[in-house]
């Protein structure tokens, strides 16, 4: 019995088990991360954009007092945030231009740790994850992004490749 066959005759009955729940795990769908990712990160603008709303007039008074965003005018500023909140989560739920939406939010979350709450940096570090993976990786292939890369490709004359999960496919 050669080396190789003797160590995996000998493998423990927990290691083989683990290497099977690992193996389970990097099967999983890359569309089926994405699609928590995108419904977390847009949950979380969208709230802060419903807050700016319930009352506009408290919104302008923290963008005066408390967030100061340098070079930018209070009302400006707060107008600026609103209309980031209000489009790029419909976008990331959409899948629609998802890495632009998530480099979007990616610079107003980097925004937000520099100039507004630096101490927050355990939730904007979850933020900028969930933000980094979508940026990186796209909406996976349950979104309007992938949809509208393959009809891309058709019209360009390129066949469409077979959706592979492990790869980037989308715009």
């Amino acid at each position: 019995m050669t080396d190789l066959a003797a160590s995996v005759s000998r493998r423990s009955p927990l290691l083989t088990m683990i290497d099977g729940a690992i193996g389970l795990l990097n099967r999983v769908p890359y569309t089926l991360l994405a699609l928590p990712l995108r419904v977390g990160a847009a949950t979380v603008f969208w709230n802060s954009a419903m807050t700016k709303l319930a009352n506009w007039d408290t919104t302008i008074e923290l963008f005066t007092d408390e967030y100061k965003v340098p070079l930018l005018p209070p009302e400006f500023a707060a107008n600026l945030a609103l209309s980031i909140e209000l489009t790029t989560p419909v976008l990331l739920l959409l899948g629609l231009l998802t890495r632009a939406a998530a480099l979007v939010l990616l610079c107003m979350t980097t925004v937000i740790e520099i100039f507004v709450y630096p101490q927050a940096w355990p939730t904007h570090i979850q933020w900028a994850a969930m933000l980094l993976v979508l940026l990186c990786r796209g909406a996976g292939t349950l979104s309007l992004d992938h949809v509208a890369w393959q009809r891309v490709r058709r019209l360009g004359g390129e066949a469409a490749p077979a959706a592979k999960e492990d790869r980037i496919n989308e715009i």
